[in-house]
């Protein structure tokens, strides 16, 4: 397992979480880890820093590319290509750059939520415009809404964004699922961005299918957003990887402004290829220390919040609480920051599907978990 750094050790880290709010707040809110970075990620940023390599990434390296690839072909039985590959600071400036390329200005892009608040802004910079195209939610899981995703392609929306695993539900949406949306958007002369950020992070027992895999059209009308930002809490050294699966997109992304390449932080680089090559043990380490936290939510909930309703993600260390029932109003996160001094995202954030939800990040210790629901216990309480 994964342990955390007591929590005094934590305050002294000086990203957003550790800083957004006073001392008395227990942050939970953004998507950062607590644990401590992989070994290996540790012993290389070290190397860099005591050798000064501090200087600009070198576009024609590789290996974080084939770290990647690696890792896919091991894991998902992927195997991109190091030249169908290309780096940026961030998910979302693939996001950003690939539409940019993929649609005209004015164009609809898909989004499907609950979702990824940024979505809702990526999608206007890069000249679109966002229809929305909820999951579907039959009260156990949530899944693709096929049908209204087609239905909006053909009244003229020209691109999905596609989140898998998906933020905030953690769902992982089935190889049956992705071949049929792909022959929708196939039909429909579009194409999909998929945002697999999360996919490291996919839970025991599940398998977790990239999209660009699931059929020829998929490969063809389709680019993949990776990075170990969030496998490998390394989103403040900003690298994130363009991935193509057939020749006219590889050759969409060599058309790319070399700039859009040169703002990838070579920490990031660094950090990414020692992640995906090294810090594969790490991960898994993990990935077990956030199976048994949302075991400790499960119970915390049944014995002390049991009108609060947790639906066990398939991915990432995400929960989507169901808070509606707690009588706290379309936003329970701000009540809960107020009144119990413990910081979630807000469901709101999230799409109007998000009413009465909150997001709580569990890369955390176990109890930073029991702490935050005695205070919102007491906080309702009285």
């Amino acid at each position: 397992m994964t342990h955390v750094e007591p929590l005094h050790v934590l305050r002294r880290r000086t990203s957003e979480k550790w800083t957004a709010y006073p001392e008395d707040v227990l942050p939970m809110f953004v998507a950062e880890m607590d644990f401590p970075l992989a070994p290996s990620i540790q012993t290389a940023l070290a190397q860099a820093v005591a050798s000064s390599d501090t200087g600009y990434v070198n576009p024609h390296d590789n290996g974080a590319a084939d770290a990647f690839a690696a890792f896919a072909h091991d894991r998902w039985g992927w195997a991109p290509s190091s030249d169908s590959i290309r780096y940026t600071t961030d998910v979302s400036v693939v996001i950003v750059e690939s539409l940019r390329r993929l649609i005209a200005p004015g164009d609809g892009v898909i989004v499907t939520p609950p979702v990824y608040p940024p979505f809702f802004d990526l999608i206007p910079e890069a000249g679109g415009v966002v229809v929305e195209v909820p999951l579907t939610d039959d009260g156990e899981s949530y899944t693709l809404d096929l049908a209204g995703i087609d239905r909006a392609l053909a009244a003229g929306a020209r691109s999905v964004l596609l989140c898998n695993p998906h933020n905030p539900t953690g769902t992982v949406h089935s190889r049956e699922s992705l071949a049929e949306l792909s022959r929708i958007v196939e039909r429909h002369g579009a194409s999909v961005v998929s945002d697999e950020i999360h996919a490291p992070l996919v839970h025991r027992g599940t398998d977790f299918t990239p999209y660009l895999t699931v059929s020829e059209e998929a490969r063809a009308h389709g680019i993949a957003a990776e990075s170990g930002s969030k496998a490998f809490n390394l989103a403040g050294l900003k690298t994130a990887l363009f991935v193509a699966g057939s020749d006219r997109m590889t050759d969409l992304l060599r058309l790319l402004p070399d700039e859009v390449t040169f703002r990838t932080g070579l920490f990031g680089l660094i950090a990414t290829r020692e992640g995906f090559a090294a810090g594969r043990d790490w991960l898994d380490s993990t990935v077990a220390s956030i199976e048994d936290n949302f075991r400790m939510l499960d119970q915390q909930l049944a014995d002390h919040l049991p009108g609060a309703r947790l639906r066990r993600p398939q991915a990432t260390y995400l929960a989507w609480l169901d808070l509606s029932a707690l009588g706290l109003g379309d936003d329970p996160a701000g009540w809960i920051l107020k009144n119990a001094k413990v910081a979630l995202m807000s469901g709101l954030a999230f799409g109007a599907e998000g009413a009465g939800y909150a997001r709580m990040n569990l890369a955390c210790a176990p109890e930073t978990i029991t702490e935050a629901i005695h205070r919102i216990t007491n906080a309702i309480a009285s």
